[in-house]
């Protein structure tokens, strides 16, 4: 087992869950941090319980021979530079949703990373949560049979008392409904129907309240998706909503249906006027300090140390999800027309 001195970029909310996240690993350690903004480090050192170094050059941080990773949690239009600029520092990288706000971006840093020999993941953490690790299992046992219909729904309302909001409004920051957020839930549903998207429809709107107005973007999307196999799925992505955190989902297949924390199958021969219940930790809140980072950095040190590339949320395996949402938002951008997704 290998260790790993870590970096990260940008020092804010979700950096903080990271961080802890990391250093909770068997492998990880945060060792420094750079910040535009001054920050003490001894202030930072104690907080987080060891020594770490504090950089507001980043090319200097970048060039330290004892940092093998850099976590990059800036916000998101910086993300491929910075992406970039850590590959070509020969630096594995942690890398905040989005991966970045276009298809020219994400294939730069596709590029770079491949370029470099470095390896990646992607914080889509909720493939790694105990919710949809469970619904995968009942999928993978059969208890559905095959499924032809998918939906997982993001309802979050991103208002003033969240800690995004104060640049989530911004377009060039946020993107859209389903960029900025919404994407949690789209990429759930990839994983759970286990084949590729052919094409996607997708239309927005958003809240006449005044507490969303100062979204430069919609902030409300469905989008409806054509999988190459045949099946079709749907993920609403709900950004202005007044009402608790709800990350919805339902699959129906040939031997039976799944929704939420409760399923029926025709294989356990169980009433079908009831659903059985699964034991299952829900996604409720859009805190980070209840995402499962840990399970995820676990899994993309322990590739690290085996050479490949993480199982979930590598570079290559996110990229997908991606083009899926950017054909999604051009076809939003169009009024609804169908986008095939390259």
């Amino acid at each position: 087992m290998k260790h790993y001195n870590v970096g990260v970029i940008g020092y804010g909310w979700a950096a903080t869950a990271h961080i802890a996240a990391i250093n909770a690993t068997r492998q990880g350690h945060v060792t420094a941090i750079y910040s535009s903004r001054p920050l003490d480090a001894a202030e930072l050192s104690a907080r987080h319980g060891s020594p770490i170094k504090v950089y507001q050059d980043l090319d200097a941080m970048l060039a330290a021979p004892d940092l093998h990773v850099v976590d990059i949690t800036s916000y998101p239009s910086q993300h491929r530079e910075q992406a970039v600029a850590a590959a070509n520092a020969k630096k594995h990288i942690i890398l905040e949703k989005p991966m970045a706000n276009s298809p020219e971006e994400v294939q730069a840093i596709l590029a770079a990373a491949e370029a470099n020999g470095v390896r990646g993941c992607v914080c889509f953490e909720c493939r790694f949560s105990n919710q949809f690790q469970v619904t995968k299992a009942v999928i993978d046992e059969g208890l559905l049979g095959r499924l032809h219909y998918g939906e997982v729904d993001y309802f979050h309302g991103i208002g003033p008392w969240y800690g995004q909001y104060r640049w989530n409004t911004n377009k060039r920051e946020g993107g859209s409904a389903l960029l900025t957020a919404g994407c949690h839930a789209l990429d759930a549903l990839l994983m759970l129907m286990g084949s590729d998207v052919e094409s996607v429809t997708s239309l927005s709107t958003k809240s006449a309240s005044d507490v969303f107005q100062p979204y430069e973007y919609d902030t409300s999307s469905v989008t409806i998706l054509r999988f190459k196999n045949g099946a079709v799925g749907k993920t609403a992505a709900i950004v202005d909503c007044l009402q608790p955190y709800y990350f919805h989902t339902h699959l129906v297949g040939s031997s039976g249906s799944l929704l939420d924390n409760k399923f029926h199958s025709t294989k356990l021969k169980a009433d079908k006027a009831h659903w059985s219940e699964l034991s299952m930790k829900m996604l409720d809140s859009g805190d980070v300090s209840d995402h499962p980072y840990q399970a995820q950095f676990q899994a993309f040190f322990d590739a690290l140390d085996a050479g490949r590339d993480m199982p979930l949320t590598s570079f290559p395996e996110v990229a997908k999800t991606f083009a899926v949402i950017f054909a999604a938002d051009t076809s939003a951008a169009q009024g609804g027309v169908p986008v095939a997704v390259k």
